[in-house]
């Protein structure tokens, strides 16, 4: 094959494909049905010529035939003047015309088969432009379908991906509700168990906190008139109220007096 041949082919069926991808086949076929319903409207303007043909020669046919008997009567009332001369003329013209009319039946009835095969014709044409329009209707409803179907496909398949991502998401949610979920589950449990009690006593009820406040007081001034009913009669004395490291130091002299004696 040559290169001419080789690139021929290319552009053919290049073109071929050009033309497939730009082709409808719902135009396509209702242009084949209105060239189809041009060429029946062609044959039925030939029946009408047809027959109106014929019936112009029908007319001439008739005047002629008219006419042989207006010949005929001429020749007769010349025979009865005694104008023989006169009587061959009108039977001269009566045997032309009936030449004509001869030949005017002869075209008539070829009109007439012409016309039998035209309105035949036409029937079997119009036969076949309704079963072609039937089955277009089919053809077109079926590819119309057809093409819905493509397009319900090709959106379920773009729903199907969206779905994917959407699906996705959702998981991801799921995930991080039950992250959430477990981790109020541990809040809840610690609170249960009082690890998350605050024990710097800030931020309490103010009313339990000075109560806790005159509890501790009264604690201290109960072991304060214990520490004195242990000491020796001579050794008690008022002790000077005092916090912090007075106290200490008031402690370690009484330890002192106590070794001295």
């Amino acid at each position: 094959m040559g290169i001419l041949s080789r690139m021929s082919t290319v552009v053919k069926s290049k073109m071929n494909r050009i033309l497939d991808n730009a082709e409808d086949p719902n135009e396509t076929l209702d242009y084949a049905y209105e060239k189809q319903m041009e060429t029946l409207r062609d044959v039925k303007r030939g029946v009408v010529e047809m027959v109106t043909a014929k019936r112009r020669l029908e007319l001439q046919a008739s005047k002629v035939k008219d006419s042989i008997v207006k010949l005929d009567g001429q020749a007769r009332q010349a025979m009865g003047a005694g104008r023989e001369d006169l009587a061959r003329m009108a039977l001269q013209r009566k045997h032309a015309s009936l030449m004509e009319l001869e030949g005017l039946d002869g075209q008539i009835a070829d009109l007439e088969m012409e016309q039998e095969k035209l309105i035949q014709a036409e029937q079997r044409l119009q036969a076949k432009v309704a079963a072609f329009r039937t089955r277009k209707e089919v053809v077109k409803a079926q590819y119309n379908a057809a093409q819905a179907q493509v397009r319900i496909g090709s959106a379920l398949s773009g729903i199907s991906e969206e779905m994917g991502d959407v699906s996705r998401a959702i998981d991801r949610a799921e995930l991080k509700t039950e992250n959430m979920r477990s981790r109020a589950g541990a809040i809840d449990e610690l609170a249960e168990l009082g690890v998350l009690d605050d024990f710097s006593g800030e931020g309490g009820d103010p009313l339990s906190k000075e109560l806790s406040q005159m509890l501790a007081a009264q604690n201290v001034e109960d072991e304060l008139a214990t520490l004195k009913g242990e000491l020796p009669s001579g050794e008690r004395q008022a002790l000077p109220q005092s916090s912090g490291n007075a106290v200490d130091e008031e402690l370690a002299a009484l330890r002192n007096r106590r070794d001295e004696t």
